[in-house]
Order: structure tokens, then C-alpha cells, then sequence
């Protein structure tokens, strides 16, 4: 395999996994994006960030991105290069919006737009070696793939497929908290073993959220409700959970964005929702309140 192209850019979403009762499953593309360009060179590393989290993510061979890639290239077989990095993150940092996973899928595919043969490195590979860095493809699936996603692993195999959905009544709105929550912390959190009943309220809530986000909102409240992973996650969070259960008590479809701490709100106007932050929310300049739409198209390299 050899390298064939010297300047490649992708544009990758912010992501909102779980969805309530999807635990590590469901996940949707938000049209918040980060944008990279890559040019490769014959040495040294040069790394330029901007915007969220550039003053604290490293400018070397630490850098996610850069690890993405080098995995690719080597995955694909093809010879690792010098680079000269550039990217403008706009997907925040810590606040359970997939910036990590947006990283890792970045990087692979600035290494699928340097190849020769680029079916060496085709979306199977990127979300498979996605989940060595991720542990799990419910974010990574929808920054690939667009829309709404629905991923599992099977035999250490990630697999994903575009869930059906009806964009038209789908407006999601995020609530972000200027603090921050590791997925880490947030899974150390959870209990090791559920009740049975919990487990089954789940699957059942999650197969009525496929048929409601198919086009049936009327059922997205009880679609999204959960019982697994958002109240055990109040200590880590205590604001965001509160406030997701005043949405909800208000009828809107709030639930924790990924880990936490932000709050997405499936289909809600910043109207209706800004009067209830003010009720919940002790200091509510601590929170920003932004209409992000749902991104329907997959992420791809652009070489040139």
C-alpha cells in the first residue's frame, strides 16, 4: 500500500449517544463539527488546534488525531508519515458530545484520504478500530455513518447500521453546562449488576424509541424514558440531572447527552426550554442553550 495523496480534509459531527434507554447502543449526528485538514510531509510533526480544547490537547504524537491515523495507515498496511495537522474544533470538550469519538473517526479517515486503494480502509475498518481507542461504537456510528445510528458489538466486532428516522420531527436542542464530566468518572458510577425488571423496562424502551423516531413523536417521552444509567449518574452530575427531569416533568424528551453533563432535548424551541433552565439552574449563565439540527450525511476524506 502506498501513500498517493499529500492534502486531505474531513469534517466529523458532534454525536449524543444512549438517547435514554439506548445504553451504549443508540446514538445521533449533531451538525456541530470539527474540521481538519492534513497535509502529509517526508518528516517532523506539526500540530495547529483551534477553538474548543486547544489550549489543553497535545501538539505531538499524543494528539488523538494523530494516533487515529498512524493506527490507519498501519492498518492498511502503508507507510507512516510527517504531518502538518490543522484543526478548528467547534464539538466541546468533556460535556458528553462525542468529542473524543469525533477525534478518533478524524483521524482514521485523514489516513483512509492519504491511500492508494482507500477500500483498505473502508467505514467496517474505521468503526472497528474506532472501538480500540472508544471501547464502544455508539458515538463513533453516527459521526461516521450521519443521522441516527444503531450499533452492537458481536465476538469483538463492532457493527452499525442508519437507524430509520423522521428528520422532520427531529429538533434536537442542547443544553450545555460550562463544567465538565469524564465518561470515565461517569461509568465508574453505574452499578455493576441491575434488577431484571430495570433491564427489561430498558429493552422495551429501547425498541419503542426505534419505532418512535421512525415517525410516531407522539411516544417519544415514554420512548426515551430510562432506567439504567442517567439517575446513577446524579452525584457526577447533580444539575444535569435535575434539570433533565424538570424537562421531562414539563413533557419534553430530555435526556442526558452520552456521559454527561449536557442535557439534548430530542424535539424542543429555546423558547419554552430557556424558562425552565432559569427555574432549575442556580447560576444560568453557567449554561448555554443552542438549536443544533441533526446532521443527515456521513462523514468522508476530501482530497485536495
Amino acid at each position: 500500500m502506498r501513500i498517493q495523496h499529500t492534502r486531505v480534509s474531513v469534517s466529523v459531527p458532534a454525536t449524543s449517544a444512549n438517547l435514554g434507554p439506548g445504553y451504549d447502543t443508540l446514538g445521533l449526528a449533531l451538525r456541530l463539527c470539527d474540521d481538519l485538514e492534513l497535509e502529509a510531509t517526508t518528516g517532523g510533526i506539526e500540530v495547529r488546534a483551534e477553538g474548543e480544547g486547544s489550549a489543553s490537547v497535545p501538539t505531538g504524537e499524543e494528539h488523538l488525531v494523530v494516533r487515529a491515523l498512524r493506527r490507519g495507515l498501519d492498518h492498511a498496511g502503508a507507510p507512516q508519515v510527517g504531518m502538518r495537522l490543522r484543526t478548528a474544533n467547534r464539538i466541546p470538550h468533556g460535556r458528553g458530545l462525542g468529542s473524543s469519538a469525533a477525534a478518533t473517526v478524524a483521524g482514521l479517515l485523514l489516513a483512509r484520504g492519504l491511500l492508494s486503494e482507500p477500500e483498505a480502509l473502508d467505514d467496517a475498518d474505521v468503526l472497528q478500530l474506532a472501538c480500540e481507542f472508544e471501547g464502544h461504537p455508539d458515538n463513533a456510528a453516527p459521526a461516521l455513518l450521519g443521522g441516527v445510528a444503531l450499533s452492537w458489538m458481536s465476538a469483538g466486532q463492532a457493527h452499525a447500521v442508519p437507524l430509520a428516522h423522521a428528520p422532520a420531527m427531529l429538533d434536537p436542542l442542547v443544553l450545555l453546562p460550562t463544567t465538565t464530566l469524564s465518561t470515565e468518572r461517569a461509568r465508574d458510577l453505574l452499578p455493576r449488576e441491575v434488577p431484571h425488571a430495570d433491564a427489561v423496562f430498558n429493552a422495551s424502551r429501547a425498541a419503542l424509541l426505534v419505532h418512535a423516531l421512525a415517525g410516531d413523536p407522539g411516544l417519544l417521552m415514554e420512548a426515551t424514558e430510562d432506567r439504567l444509567h442517567q439517575e446513577q449518574r446524579a452525584p457526577g452530575m447533580p444539575q444535569s440531572v435535575e434539570l433533565m427531569r424538570v424537562l421531562r416533568q414539563e413533557g419534553h424528551p430530555a435526556v442526558i447527552s452520552g456521559a454527561g453533563p449536557s442535557v439534548l432535548v430530542l424535539a424542543g424551541r429555546r423558547a419554552e426550554i430557556a424558562p425552565l433552565v432559569r427555574r432549575v439552574v442556580a447560576d444560568p449563565g453557567t449554561w448555554r442553550i443552542a438549536q443544533v439540527p441533526l446532521r443527515e450525511t456521513g462523514s468522508a476524506p476530501v482530497v485536495g
